[in-house]
């Protein structure tokens, strides 16, 4: 079990997200489905985040697994 999540890419991730729609963002940074959850957090300590889309539009998520405004990228990555 690690404290910290894998940095899964140091940019994030522009996703065109659908209002109403429920999205499950990967905060282990193991995931084959990036910057979704795949199920591969088992075991490690650390859950999805559920995201549910205001409005349809292009939002960004977080990549590196570090932003303090999780499932969104705040720019952490900048300073990893």
């Amino acid at each position: 079990m690690s404290d910290s999540p894998t940095i899964a890419q140091k940019e994030p991730y522009p996703v065109e997200v659908t209002e109403g729609k429920s999205y499950f963002w990967c905060a282990c940074g193991r995931s084959k489905r990036q910057p979704f959850c795949d199920g591969s957090h088992k075991d490690t300590g650390f859950e999805p985040i559920k995201y549910t889309a205001e409005s349809s539009k292009k939002v960004f998520f977080c990549g590196c697994k570090h932003s303090a405004k999780a499932p969104l990228c705040d720019e952490s990555h900048s300073k990893l």
